[in-house]
């Protein structure tokens, strides 16, 4: 019988809990250790699953072979170094880093070391993600909506790397092109960064996508579209429900309008659409995101596999990012020359709260 892989998460944080929480439960991993800045918060996480805690990660825990880093995104390449270093095995939580030039040193570190680094972009293992996937669909056009209140953490960043960084992992698995052109425009009413989000992005081979993200609204929805020439998936992230409508599946709605004349469609006024066309399910199971990302993590760790969201995806969606939030900084308002570019400075000194 295989010896359960010694594992530690670094950030007692929301997301951290939920890592310490999982790993607590895989039969396949020993959680050794919770380390965090603030020791009371790292005792809170560990002690009740009998993990060790620790400000610092040090040999005298034990050995680790794979660690989560659920710190905030500013400290991942601090953090991820001397691990990375050392031959552990990381999965850095989303972003994989604040920037793309620090995304790349994380990269180059891994690669000159020869050392597994996943990136914890969770959205990618949600069910209806991985349906869409199984579909085969090449994307021509996108569309994904994902907005909730505003969530009281990630204040240091905007939007765009808070939360839309999902949407633009998942886009860039489905469209494995470069990209072209990103236009992108965005308004912050909280603080300094960008509480709503808006991007159009166009790939070399001529797929777009409209992404809009905003933490100022009063429900959480979370939508993705995605149109082909072969078939047009709906999802809903929130509630794991997706619906196809497939070419094949189709084929004498199609015979029958190609029967009666492309151009003379309005014989069929009056038809209900819903009835003529197959809409079937996805086929969604009902497995834990989180959970099934972590599982992959640590069989990837011991098989020495490449893992589904690897350090180079991290730093693909990190650049896209990046280009999403310089165009939003750089967009020009009020229709002058003279007018103000970029986000509302009146918001960050406080004026408009007097």
């Amino acid at each position: 019988m295989t010896a359960p892989l010694p594992v530690a998460v670094i950030g007692a944080g929301r997301m951290g809990g939920h890592h310490v929480r999982l790993y607590s439960q895989m039969p396949q991993v020993k959680l050794v250790a919770v380390v965090d800045a603030d020791i009371e918060r790292a005792r809170a996480a560990a002690e009740p699953v009998g993990a060790k805690w620790a400000t610092e990660l040090t040999p005298d825990l034990g050995d680790i072979a794979a660690v989560s880093v659920a710190t905030p995104t500013a400290y991942h390449l601090a953090v991820s170094r001397p691990l990375i270093e050392r031959g552990v095995s990381v999965l850095i939580e989303k972003p994989l880093a604040g920037s793309p030039e620090e995304a790349e040193e994380i990269a180059a570190l891994a690669k000159r070391h020869d050392v597994l680094v996943a990136v914890g972009h969770t959205e990618r293992f949600n069910p209806a993600v991985r349906a869409v996937h199984r579909l085969g669909v090449r994307a021509k056009y996108v569309e994904s909506s994902r907005v909730s209140p505003f969530p009281f953490r990630s204040a240091d960043v905007g939007v765009v790397f808070d939360i839309m960084i999902h949407d633009i992992d998942v886009l860039l698995s489905l469209v494995p092109e470069d990209v072209a052109r990103v236009d992108a425009v965005g308004v912050n009413v909280l603080g300094a960064h960008e509480d709503v989000a808006s991007a159009r992005i166009t790939f070399a081979g001529g797929a777009v996508a409209n992404l809009t993200a905003s933490r100022l609204a009063l429900k959480t929805e979370r939508r993705l579209r995605v149109f082909s020439e072969r078939a047009y998936v709906s999802l809903d992230y929130h509630h794991k429900q997706g619906i196809a409508v497939t070419l094949d599946k189709n084929a004498d709605v199609i015979r029958f309008a190609q029967e009666r004349g492309l151009d003379d469609l309005s014989q069929l006024a009056g038809a209900d659409f819903k009835q003529l066309v197959k809409v079937e399910p996805l086929l969604i199971d009902n497995k834990d995101a989180l959970g099934t990302e972590l599982e992959t993590f640590i069989d990837c760790v011991r098989n020495r596999s490449k893992p589904p969201v690897s350090v180079e995806d991290g730093v693909r969606a990190v650049r896209v990012a990046a280009r999403i939030v310089e165009k939003i900084k750089s967009h020009r308002w009020d229709g002058d020359e003279a007018g103000r570019v970029g986000l509302a400075a009146d918001i960050v000194r406080g004026e408009a709260m007097r």
